[in-house]
């Protein structure tokens, strides 16, 4: 058996002699620092139907939790709004097919890759279904601020107050589904890390930095923002999976051996670039916050994920183990 195992916990025993060694640490924001369950995820499920209905007329299935993680699960779709562009698609593409629409999304997923929505577009491409009228009607990727799919997305997740504060235009969504976010790191968390790691504790998160803050709140200021990236904010190139930007991090935090703790396998892919790139990164894979954890769970262990532990809390037990 290759993993060290304890209650909640799995080490890869290759990993363990190293842990000591460990600096500083590096967290993802969804699915770790908060639950996006209820909020993020949602969102995906709710502008999916709201597109469907508006801008290609039709009712189909509902987005569920298995679409989305089923899309994740390649690789190249950290960014929420990718994934419900690529259902969106497909749905469409299936209902013109005359197709069962969960079996074909599911087809879609399975040719799906690590270049995301390029992949869909493709296989797409290669069925005999024009939905080139959708794909003109979205014009996605785009600016936040401009972009279609963007713009709605973005207000649903928002919320008045929140889409006025970060891109100065109202929302035809009052409340934002951002008010669902359930905050999983705490002070006592904070405090647990701080004498081994000091400040030495940043953020590498798909979101942007608002709205990181407003979820986080006060704990926001607990972490080292100057060392830490929001990538909704740049450039699409720096999404992940690309290292770059948790290569800037590691070197900002000036650290030798980094911990990296995500729930995505973008951000194992992007791990393992920056170790490969000589940027010493251990990655810690969350379980617990999935709709299928033992599912998760086993995917990090398949994909030989250093520490795999259901919850952030059990950061502290783990990095302990190594003594």
């Amino acid at each position: 058996m290759k993993y060290h195992t304890k209650t909640g916990i799995l080490i890869n025993k290759d990993s363990l002699k190293n842990l000591s060694q460990i600096d500083a640490i590096i967290f993802d924001c969804d699915g770790v620092l908060v639950d996006i369950s209820k909020s993020y995820d949602l969102a995906i499920k709710q502008t999916a139907a709201f597109v469907l209905d508006e801008f290609a007329g039709i009712k189909s299935i509902p987005v569920s939790s298995k679409i989305i993680s089923g899309f994740k699960a390649s690789g190249g779709f950290n960014d929420e709004v990718d994934v419900t562009y690529a259902a969106i698609l497909s749905l469409v593409a299936a209902k013109r097919l005359g197709v069962d629409a969960k079996k074909f999304i599911n087809q879609v997923i399975d040719n799906a890759d690590s270049t995301g929505i390029i992949s869909v577009e493709k296989f797409l491409a290669s069925m005999p279904v024009d939905i080139s009228d959708i794909k003109k009607k979205l014009r996605y990727p785009g600016p936040h601020s401009t972009n279609p799919l963007y713009q709605i997305f973005d207000q649903m997740f928002y919320g008045k107050d929140l889409y006025k504060k970060i891109f100065g235009k109202k929302s035809q969504f009052k409340k934002g589904l951002i008010e669902n976010d359930i905050v999983l790191v705490t002070q006592k968390l904070m405090n647990s890390l701080e004498p081994k790691f000091a400040k030495k504790i940043a953020i590498v998160t798909g979101r942007g930095k608002e709205s990181t803050k407003y979820s986080l709140d006060k704990l926001f200021y607990k972490f080292d923002i100057d060392s830490s990236f929001f990538l909704e904010d740049h450039s699409r190139t720096l999404a992940k999976p690309n290292p770059k930007s948790l290569i800037m991090s590691i070197n900002r935090l000036k650290s030798k051996h980094c911990l990296y703790v995500g729930d995505s396998m973008e951000d194992l892919i992007m791990a393992k670039k920056a170790s490969k790139l000589g940027k010493k990164t251990t990655f810690c894979g969350i379980y617990g916050t999935s709709q299928n954890p033992n599912s998760k769970k086993r995917f990090f262990e398949k994909n030989n994920a250093d520490i795999i532990i259901q919850s952030i809390d059990l950061i502290p037990k783990a990095l302990n183990l190594a003594h």
